[in-house]
């Protein structure tokens, strides 16, 4: 039995690998064809501290088709994992452009993640973490 139990949601455009990260955290797979999430939820337990956590994921639609049924995941997130593909500009672009107001609009104090998929398909990784601290507002931005 969990001691703790959160929350984390997942967004971003289509096609930019949230339902791989799910999967690969909570199953230790890697799924091999793409299809579309229209709404899906994983749970993994992990430790923290000597105490056991498990993690609601809830997986979202990127496309504009699911505009309207996305905001129903949002009541009682306790995390906002925003997703971005490092090989689709207009994925990054979308963070400030949809992402981020969707996300102040139904969930306004809830920590927001960014994450930034497909490392391995980008081919000039120097220019991640600029482009990453430039359009979140030039905050922290870390990477290894």
């Amino acid at each position: 039995m969990a001691d703790i139990r959160k929350k984390l949601v997942v967004v971003g455009d289509g096609a930019c690998g949230k339902t791989c990260l799910l999967i690969v955290f909570s199953k230790d797979e890697f799924p091999e064809v793409y299809v579309p999430t229209v709404f899906e939820t994983y749970v993994a337990d992990i430790e923290v501290d000597n105490k056991q956590v498990q993690l609601a994921l809830w997986d979202t639609a990127g496309q504009e088709d699911y505009d309207r049924l996305r905001p129903l995941s949002y009541p009682d997130t306790d995390v906002i994992l925003m997703c971005f593909s490092v090989d689709s500009p207009d994925s990054l672009e979308n963070i400030p452009e949809k992402w981020v107001p969707e996300v102040k609009h139904f969930c306004p104090n809830v920590p927001i993640i960014l994450v930034a998929n497909k490392r391995d398909l980008r081919n000039d990784e120097n220019s991640l973490p600029t482009c990453c601290c430039f359009f979140w507002g030039g905050g922290v931005c870390e990477h290894s």
